[in-house]
């Protein structure tokens, strides 16, 4: 197996790991940064985004992390395509292996691989990701202002995001697999007391319904079997998230939703030199800006960890 030797290494293209390639380049670290699987992230397969500073006009995803790639490259970032496939933290030179055939010693890491959104595994649902189906509420609900969407889940996640969704759309179908929700009771009062917001118990999504857009939801009674459809414009999804750790988790102090734990107020991990930023780390906020603050966090922090020598 091949082998080579960086000042640092970034795991991770969405906008945390760029946004900590640009300040490590700007330091002169020359990072070397792989994108992953899904280089960008989530906003890949977003469309417009609205809710970045800088973008007065809004941006399409794709071509956002575009942006954060070339600038990253522009400062001296190494930008190479690969997976990571294990890792070894137990040294104080870190050992991660890229594709089972590349062997990079680092002796600083920046953890920055995100999240992936829950789904229910429908084809609709992925043939309409970005037209009408999204997985953020707070991303995505300002399109469908003024319509009517449907959301599932049942606990704090989705009480949070159908309330929100509440203040900007003119009916909201709540879709429940039992017949409580498993939020919080003071999240579950006030879903039942806003008024546009109608929760249908006991009921699973059967089908996402449109061709080019989404035109309506069909959903089943688990207790009956019946059959029913509701017009919708949006539909969202809301069911949770899992963090990108798998591979960490043997190395990395995790929480119990298996994110990454950092001490607070850095980018510092349980292990010395190693750092993480982003949606890895984040079960809170999970926005691109705030995954972008947290990027610049763990490059100023692993820039400092590497002055000391």
């Amino acid at each position: 197996m091949k082998t080579e030797q960086t000042k640092l290494l970034i795991i991770g293209a969405g906008p945390a790991g760029y946004t900590a390639a640009i300040y490590a380049g700007r330091a002169q670290l020359n990072p070397v940064l792989y994108q992953g699987p899904q280089p960008g992230g989530q906003l890949t397969i977003t469309t417009d985004v609205e809710n970045y500073p800088g973008y007065p006009e809004g941006v399409l995803g794709p071509k956002m992390m575009e942006d954060f790639n070339k600038q990253a490259a522009r400062f001296g970032t190494d930008v190479r395509w690969g997976s990571v496939t294990s890792v070894d933290f137990s040294n104080s030179m870190h050992k991660v292996i890229v594709d089972k055939e590349l062997e990079i010693h680092a002796r600083a890491v920046i953890i920055a691989t995100g999240a992936s959104a829950k789904w229910l595994g429908l084809e609709s649902e992925k043939r309409l990701n970005g037209s009408g189906v999204s997985a953020c509420a707070v991303c995505d609900g300002y399109f469908f202002r003024k319509q009517d969407v449907a959301i599932v889940g049942g606990g704090d996640t989705a009480a949070e995001e159908s309330l929100y969704l509440s203040k900007l759309c003119r009916k909201v179908y709540l879709i429940v697999r039992r017949n409580e929700l498993r939020a919080s009771k003071f999240m579950a009062q006030r879903v039942l007391n806003t008024p546009n917001l109608e929760v249908r118990w006991n009921s699973v999504t059967d089908e996402i319904l449109g061709d080019k857009t989404v035109t309506g939801v069909r959903i089943k009674n688990v207790n009956t079997g019946e059959m029913n459809e509701i017009p919708i414009q949006g539909f969202f999804v809301a069911i949770g998230h899992q963090p990108n750790t798998s591979v960490f988790s043997k190395q990395i102090e995790l929480d119990e939703f298996d994110y990454i734990q950092t001490k607070p107020g850095t980018a510092q991990t349980n292990v010395e030199g190693v750092f993480a930023c982003g949606d890895v780390q984040d079960r809170h906020y999970r926005q691109a800006v705030t995954a972008a603050g947290s990027g610049c966090m763990a490059a100023l922090d692993a820039e400092r960890y590497l002055a000391r020598g």
